[in-house]
């Protein structure tokens, strides 16, 4: 029944919208009656929410999210460096960590005239499409890029890289520079710029910078996520 359950609360992502029974019943393959016995089980812990027809995902299970341990951790160490790189930049800031080929976005900060983007927090992205995603992957070791280099690329743009040839000269490069780039590669009209954070010799986290595309300016915005990313970095070395 644990494994059913989970079954019905994987259908909430990428993006957490409510459901009506039928729809779940449908998204997991489930019997309707299965699904309403699980629905209401969930709902009673406070794992799911109704509301007249539909449920959503319930503030217990962003209570529990918000108690796990590494992210709790690098979350509020990595705050204060975050605040300082939207004060320097006024653009959105982002703080990413690796789970197998893609970015769980941990953090994100924007002002009032917020950017449409497809990352949240709590959401997933592919790797390959995102500058925290690069900065992540060139610098987790060389198995992880040939894994990913063997496989099907993803797309979430026409410009989303898709050759493992142009990937793997990105990945250099940003081994080179320390720094990863994205052109609208996850957005239409976005740009990004990011880095990795270091607590040992893989990284263990990014952060990044998304700008409307016509006024990205790297040579501006790289020392900024520079000095981040490092400040980042040496907090957490300094907190084991």
């Amino acid at each position: 029944m644990l494994d059913k359950a989970m079954t019905v609360l994987d259908c909430f992502r990428p993006d957490g919208g409510a459901f009506r029974l039928t729809e779940l019943s449908a998204r997991t393959g489930l019997a309707k009656t299965t699904v309403f016995r699980l629905c209401a089980d969930l709902v009673r812990l406070g794992l799911l929410e109704r509301d007249a027809e539909t449920y959503r995902l319930g503030g217990a299970l962003f209570e529990l999210g918000s108690l796990v341990p590494r992210r709790r951790d690098l979350r509020e160490a990595a705050l204060p460096f975050l605040q300082d790189l939207f004060e320097a930049t006024h653009e959105t800031v982002h703080l990413g960590v690796r789970e197998g080929h893609e970015v769980v976005y941990v953090e994100r900060i924007h002002g009032h005239d917020a950017l449409r983007l497809p990352s949240r927090i709590g959401g997933r992205l592919p790797l390959t499409c995102t500058g925290v995603g690069k900065a992540l992957l060139a610098f987790s070791g060389s198995e992880l890029v040939e894994e990913i280099l063997a496989a099907p690329l993803p797309a979430l743009t026409p410009h989303s890289i898709t050759d493992p040839d142009r990937l793997r000269t990105a990945v250099e490069q940003a081994q080179v520079a320390g720094l990863a780039y994205e052109e609208e590669e996850a957005a239409a009209g976005v740009s990004c710029i990011a880095a990795p954070v270091f607590d040992g010799p893989t990284s263990v986290a990014a952060l990044s910078v998304a700008v409307p595309r016509g006024r990205f300016r790297p040579a501006q915005l790289a020392p900024a996520v520079r000095t981040a990313a490092l400040g980042l970095s040496r907090a957490l070395r300094s907190g084991r």
